[in-house]
Order: C-alpha cells, then sequence, then structure tokens
C-alpha cells in the first residue's frame, strides 16, 4: 500500500476524530436554545472559517470565485444544500429513533449513497466491478457497512441494558427521516466531486494539493448555512418556546461560557473537513469515491472510541462493549481492504 494512500486513509480518520468530538464543548451550553447554540456554532463552521481560510490561501479571493459561471457553482452550491437538509434529518433522526438505531441506518444509507452513487453518475461503475482492485475496494466498502451495523448494534445493546428510550419514538417517522438523512447527507460527496474545476483552479494558482479543495468550501457550506440557519431562524421567530432575547438576557459569564464552547464546537466540526480534504488529496484520483466512505465509517468508530473514552459505557455488561470493539476493527479491516484496492 503507497504511503500517500495510508496517508489519506490516516487524514479522513483525523477529520472523523474531530467530527465525533464535536458535540462535547456544544454540551457544556447551559440554558441556551439548540436553535442558539447551533447557529453561532454553524455561523463559524460553515461562513466564518471557509472564508477565512480561503482568504488566506488565494491571491486574489475575488477574482478566483468571479472566473467560475453560474452553470459551474449552482450544482456545488446546490449539493451543499443538499448537505445542510440532511443535517437536519440527522437530528430529527436521533429525535425519534434514538442514538444507536439513527446513527446505523443513516449512516449506513449516506456511506453507501454517497460512496456508489458518485462512480454511477461518472459512468464509471464498471471499471470498479470489472477490475481486481475495484473489487477489492467495493469489498471494503461492504465490511465497511457490515462494521457501521456492528456498532450500531452495540450501541442499540447499551441503550437497552442502561434503560435509555427516546421519548418521542416513533418508528415509521423515525425510519422515513432516517433515510433522507441518509440520502441528503451525502451531498457532501457529491458537491466535493462537483467542485473538481475549483479544486484544478485552485491548484493553477500554485495551492498545495491539501488545500486545493478548501476554497470550494465557501460554495459548498454556503449552501449549507443557508438551509440550517434558515431553519433555526424560522423557529426562533415562529416558537412561543423560543426567545433569542431570553437566551441572550444571563450573566455575562455564562454568556462568554456559552459563546466559546459553541464557537470550539464549530470549529472542530469545520476541522473535519478541513483534514477531508487532506485525505481526499492523498486517494488516487479514480478512487476518489472512496473519501466520503473512509469518513462515514472512520467517523462511527471514533465515536465509539469517544464514548469509551467518556466513560459513556462505564456499568455497561462485556457483550455490548465486545461488540463496539468487534465493530471497530471490522472497520479498520474495511480501511486497509480498501486501501489494499486503492493500491492495486
Amino acid at each position: 500500500m503507497g504511503s500517500s494512500i495510508v496517508l489519506g486513509i490516516l487524514w479522513h480518520f483525523v477529520g472523523a476524530a474531530s467530527a465525533a468530538c464535536f458535540y462535547a464543548p456544544l454540551k457544556k451550553v447551559r440554558n441556551w436554545s439548540w436553535e442558539t447554540m447551533w447557529s453561532l456554532a454553524g455561523l463559524f463552521s460553515w461562513i466564518i472559517l471557509p472564508w477565512t481560510v480561503s482568504w488566506i490561501l488565494l491571491p486574489d479571493f475575488g477574482a478566483y470565485y468571479s472566473s467560475f459561471s453560474l452553470s459551474t457553482l449552482t450544482p456545488i452550491f446546490l449539493f451543499g444544500a443538499m448537505w445542510g437538509i440532511g443535517n437536519i434529518n440527522y437530528g430529527l433522526t436521533m429525535r425519534y429513533l434514538g442514538m444507536s438505531m439513527g446513527i446505523g441506518i443513516a449512516i449506513g444509507i449516506t456511506l453507501i449513497v454517497g460512496t456508489l452513487m458518485t462512480p454511477i453518475i461518472q459512468g464509471k461503475f464498471s471499471v470498479l466491478t470489472s477490475t481486481t482492485g475495484g473489487q477489492i475496494t467495493l469489498l471494503g466498502v461492504f465490511i465497511a457497512l457490515v462494521g457501521v451495523g456492528i456498532v450500531s448494534y452495540a450501541g442499540l445493546l447499551k441503550e437497552r441494558e442502561m434503560g435509555i428510550r427516546t421519548e418521542e419514538f416513533n418508528l415509521k417517522k423515525g425510519l422515513v427521516l432516517a433515510v433522507f438523512c441518509g440520502i441528503f447527507s451525502a451531498g457532501m460527496s457529491f458537491a466535493m466531486d462537483a467542485a473538481i474545476p475549483m479544486h484544478q483552479a485552485a491548484a493553477g494558482l500554485g495551492i498545495s494539493p491539501l488545500y486545493v479543495a478548501l476554497p470550494s468550501y465557501v460554495v459548498i457550506m454556503g449552501g449549507g448555512a443557508i438551509i440550517n440557519l434558515a431553519y433555526c431562524f424560522i423557529r426562533l421567530a415562529t416558537r412561543k418556546d423560543l426567545s433569542v432575547r431570553a437566551d441572550f438576557s444571563l450573566a455575562k459569564s455564562l454568556l462568554f461560557a456559552n459563546a466559546c464552547f459553541a464557537i470550539l464546537g464549530g470549529v472542530m466540526w469545520y476541522l473535519q473537513f478541513f483534514f477531508y480534504a487532506w485525505g481526499h488529496a492523498n486517494i488516487p484520483a479514480q478512487y476518489s469515491f472512496v473519501s466520503w466512505m473512509l469518513h462515514m465509517s472512520a467517523y462511527v468508530l471514533c465515536g465509539g472510541i469517544v464514548g469509551l473514552l467518556l466513560k459513556e459505557w462505564v456499568g455497561v455488561s462485556r457483550k455490548p462493549v465486545s461488540r463496539l470493539c468487534l465493530g471497530g476493527l471490522v472497520i479498520i479491516l474495511a480501511a486497509n481492504v480498501v486501501g489494499l484496492g486503492m493500491a492495486s
């Protein structure tokens, strides 16, 4: 397996670890509505950081973006908005199915859709099925899906043992939302593929291959930001039980702490895609679609590890923990199989 591929897999795991940890600081926010907290975190994650990083990287910020036609930017923006819809559905999926079942179904669907739809759309799927490297890569994707399922099952066993129940459990509604979440969340994978002309233009300006994808985040995350912020602002404006004025009438010390935790969560959420770009740059072009599979499966793996480190599994019997470890090993195996396929 080439060193570049190993680095690509490693950076995808680093990004996934950041994604798995991002909600930890948000849990420290007190006496704020979820909408206010999510809006502030998102402001940094989807707008401030992508624009700031791009401003630093590009020799002429305005000239770079004005060089692209609307026909190029529109699908990138719309796929970003699609990803934004998936973000909202993700939260609602957890609400109606609980964490374990929701994550298993949603991540499983987005892993398959985001990974395999890109080569299908590009007309390259036959290459995967007719070459040894492609077949090994597809096997790795399947193994990753199995690993996600095992980790999710471990989480379900944990919830049952600890008596955790979602108060608004609704299987029918939750399954519909999980399917929509899985499909729409794959918009990030589609957006990255549509943004290849932007990556090439950034490379033409002398930007390092590790960073060429980052300027496209201004457009991609701009689409996601509009969806998420609109959802939050509409709820804050229309729900009588929510009030921005009440959120910001707290003591100054608490306001400062809440703002810091929300911003930190937003920074960590952005860093997942910062390192996703690094990982993506080290994956061979013909297998670029595998980046999404590596990111999503590593996200589930890192989520389990973070849960263990935060002692969320203390008091749980050996069976759920052993299933969690087994699922993690299967996901690691999947990453290695995919790496071998790409190197073949």
